[in-house]
């Protein structure tokens, strides 16, 4: 009970620090879409453009949703009562 308060790990649960690759890729794909990283900068080394991708794509269901959307903020005209 002490360990859990703590938010230590279980025994025998070994939890690695996340690398500076990853909080960096994070930080890039949370400010700036992929495409403008690659438009920005001439040589990007794999390794770091897998991570930015990586970290690109959303997380949650709700946020899969919200980005899954086919809404373009355009007005549909069928919805809107036009004659398509």
């Amino acid at each position: 009970a002490a360990a859990a308060a703590l938010g230590l790990l279980p025994l025998g649960k070994i939890q690695s620090p996340e690398t500076l690759l990853d909080i960096a890729a994070r930080k890039v794909a949370e400010k700036w879409p992929f495409q403008r990283v690659e438009e920005r900068f001439e040589r990007i080394p794999e390794p770091v453009q897998r991570r930015i991708v990586y970290w690109s794509f959303p997380r949650s269901e709700r946020e899969i949703c919200m980005y899954s959307s086919f809404n373009t903020g355009a007005e549909d005209p069928v919805a809107a009562g036009g004659a398509a």
